[in-house]
């Protein structure tokens, strides 16, 4: 049971409410209840968000494509882009013990999306460029 869908967007934030939609749809098509809706939006607008921002350095500087697969247990989200490399493990990891003011910049949306799903796997410079797969698991209700 893998329905799948795909969306390509040029790289601009006006483009992240059509992504957002996107993502609902699939979530929901794969039984995500609210919070696991709400989770998957957050961790792809922050994910298309650094995308703009930092693999392509700004706003309509390349594309961004998509692609869901409903799983029997959940959602895949796939996030291609054609930007800068970028290799997670050369972000240093977010101190959320350290005070406010004696954080290192940075690493704050990392943080967030591996927070709210239950899978992210990064691969950088291949050949489809940058990809980040993002999977949601979908919640049993316990009645």
């Amino acid at each position: 049971m893998s329905e799948k869908s795909e969306l390509t967007v040029a790289g601009y934030f006006e483009n992240l409410a059509q992504i957002s939609d996107f993502i609902e749809q699939a979530a929901l098509q794969a039984g995500l209840d609210d919070r696991g809706v709400y989770a998957i939006q957050m961790a792809v607008d922050e994910a298309c968000t650094n995308i703009i921002e930092h693999a392509y350095g700004g706003e309509g500087k390349g594309q961004i494509r998509l692609t869901c697969a409903v799983q029997k247990d959940g959602l895949q989200v796939v996030i291609y882009d054609q930007g800068a490399a970028f290799d997670p493990d050369q972000v240093p990891e977010l101190n959320t013990q350290a005070p406010q003011g004696e954080r290192q910049p940075g690493g704050m949306g990392l943080f967030f999306i591996r927070k709210l799903v239950d899978q992210a796997e990064f691969k950088f410079g291949a050949s489809q460029g940058n990809q980040l797969t993002l999977f949601k698991r979908r919640e049993t209700s316990h009645d």
